[in-house]
């Protein structure tokens, strides 16, 4: 199973879900499902471009069961 670190790493730097899909024109969607605990599938270049906005690297966006 796959947990999403996405949520807290937001929360820890202060951006809001509306910031994150305007500064990176992902879709607001893809972030929510992304923030969810639980994750099921999520491609590598929005893995890439959600690390690269946050300031960290794709492995800490999510934890591996």
């Amino acid at each position: 199973m796959i947990t999403s670190n996405l949520k807290a790493i937001m929360e820890e730097k202060g951006i809001t879900l509306k910031r994150m899909v305007e500064d990176t024109g992902l879709a607001e969607m893809t972030l929510i499902r992304a923030r969810r605990e639980q994750i099921t599938q999520c491609q590598l270049c929005t893995l890439e471009i959600m690390a690269k906005y946050l300031g960290c690297k794709t492995k800490d966006l999510y934890d591996e069961e």
